[in-house]
């Protein structure tokens, strides 16, 4: 089952954004942008595992709905273009897990938005690829049905590709994601484990590289 998100923008064209993005990223989700709007659609369906909330809303605010919010046991990540102190500070005293300043990259939205499901206990831990099927928790990897053996690095770099399926990841980001900041390796360490993965789950597991940057995981 997705993840269901829950989308609150009255910026059309950064509410699309979001939109393709999360779509991109196999989330369910639904815009709504009016606040009052808001109250009265979580009444009839509040089955959502996060919601993105701007401050600056018609009618009612983002911080005015972190009281439905709480009612039907969301998590909210507040997206403003508020920049000052007292505003951020008020949005995680009210209860926010997380808030980020407009504007944003849509790539750290994303770790945003998992971190936030992992950390609450949402989060889906089985993802999908074609016939590919991993589990997060077991950390167990199956293609059409048979297991698939993979060394414990080769596992997360292929769940940081799939997390963020069809966004184009460097490989100094794959190198901090799975190695991690204090990694003496370069980066040939990243195409040496790619290499491992397109061997062992075959053409099917679409792995592009991005010429001088890095790599894309497309359907």
């Amino acid at each position: 089952m997705k993840n269901r998100i829950l989308v609150v923008e009255d910026d059309t064209a950064i509410a699309e954004a979001i939109g393709l993005n999360l779509m991109l990223s196999e989330y369910e989700y639904k815009i709504i942008d009016d606040g009052a709007d808001v109250v009265s659609y979580l009444e009839k369906d509040h089955g959502f595992d996060l919601a993105l909330l701007d401050v600056m809303l018609p009618h009612l605010d983002g911080f005015e709905l972190m009281q439905y919010m709480e009612r039907y046991n969301i998590p909210v990540l507040y997206l403003t273009a508020k920049v000052d102190l007292a505003s951020k500070i008020k949005g995680l005293r009210l209860g926010a897990e997380d808030y980020i300043v407009k504007p944003f990259e849509m790539l750290e939205l994303l770790v945003r938005i998992e971190k936030i499901l992992a950390r609450t206990g949402k989060l889906n831990t089985i993802l999908r690829y074609k016939t590919i099927t991993v589990d997060l928790q077991k950390r167990t990897v199956q293609k059409d049905g048979d297991p698939v053996l993979l060394q414990p690095l080769e596992f997360d770099l292929l769940a940081i590709l799939l997390k963020f399926k069809n966004c184009t990841l460097s490989r100094d980001r794959l190198l901090n994601e799975v190695w991690g900041f204090d990694f003496a390796g370069g980066t040939r360490t990243v195409d040496i484990h790619v290499a491992h993965l397109r061997k062992k789950l075959g053409p099917e597991l679409n792995i592009v590289s991005v010429t001088k940057l890095g790599y894309r995981l497309e359907d």
